[in-house]
């Protein structure tokens, strides 16, 4: 329940620029690195196949939008699951469970976020405003899934997809299957490493209520889960470089990828998650740069132009 400090803030509030970082610790702005890398592989290609040229104002706006769009899906996180994160001793150091961020500066920021991703829509193509409620809504169901399904890391999935395909709408102004096979690849590998990374908080979850497979399964079974959901993974982009004629540089990337896949379920098991946060924040973080890396190369070499 909010006090009235959290919604009017303390006197002891920090400065405004204090207020920002802040802030941007509560979003946790550099994990943008998991999602934007897809989006960019998804616009560029589009670029590639409309003209073969890169459109720096669209990748601005594609840029502008995805990171709009994740912090103010972040901020509604923190703000739905705070009272929960206030019982976990995990996320209890958490700025809004703390103080260090008031619930009406989160809900300033998370609004501001979502005028900047719709902003940035609207100036990308009327097709990308219009369907710019249908990336928001699974971004403010995701907090509230843990609390009527043991699947919220699905719900987390569907709404990462959403990345690539909106990237390359961005670009095109028109629907694509190739976008969408991306897509689904992107948001069933952050669904699997969400199973992973809930494996931390499987006894917290269940000692009050909180849904997620390692809470119904137990910690084996979400890691099997995570596995599946690679190798489905692997699936997916081995589909999309079929469907858009890739060259060898992004097959060299899958193949980074498939490596970085192996190595992450190697150092996580049910007996020893001491090094989950490195194949959640490293690995994954990785996968995402070098897979962007080669598939760049890839169109470069192919004949796209800068």
């Amino acid at each position: 329940m909010s006090t009235a400090e959290d919604v009017l803030g303390g006197p002891g509030e920090a400065p405004a620029d204090g207020k920002v970082k802040a802030f941007l610790r509560l979003v946790m702005i550099e994990h943008s690195v998991f999602a934007l890398p897809f989006a960019y592989i998804a616009a560029l290609t589009a670029m590639y196949e409309t003209d073969e040229s890169v459109h720096w104002g669209e990748l601005l706006l594609v840029t502008v939008a995805m990171v709009g769009l994740r912090t103010f899906a972040m901020a509604c996180n923190r703000i739905i699951d705070r009272e929960i994160d206030a019982r976990n001793p995990r996320t209890a150091s958490r700025e809004l469970v703390t103080g260090a961020v008031s619930v009406r500066s989160a809900w300033t920021g998370a609004l501001i976020a979502l005028v900047v991703f719709l902003g940035a829509a609207a100036l990308l193509n009327p097709l990308c405003l219009a369907l710019a409620p249908v990336a928001v809504v699974p971004m403010v169901v995701y907090p509230y899934g843990k609390r009527f399904t043991h699947y919220p890391h699905a719900i987390l999935g569907l709404a990462q997809a959403m990345g690539p395909i909106g990237a390359w709408l961005a670009v095109t102004g028109e629907w694509n299957w190739d976008a969408v096979l991306l897509g689904l690849a992107v948001g069933i590998w952050i669904g699997g490493f969400d199973l992973i990374f809930a494996c931390q908080d499987v006894q917290a979850d269940r000692a009050h209520g909180v849904k997620s497979v390692p809470a119904r399964f137990g910690i084996a079974g979400a890691l099997y889960g995570a596995r599946g959901s690679h190798v489905v993974t692997m699936g997916l982009f081995v589909w999309y470089a079929l469907s858009t004629g890739v060259g060898p540089f992004f097959w060299v990337g899958l193949l980074i990828v498939a490596a970085a896949f192996l190595y992450e379920h190697s150092i996580v098991r049910p007996d020893d998650l001491s090094r989950l946060n490195r194949a959640f924040f490293t690995v994954n973080g990785f996968i995402g740069i070098a897979l962007f890396v080669c598939a760049l190369l890839d169109l470069l070499v192919r004949g796209l132009t800068v």
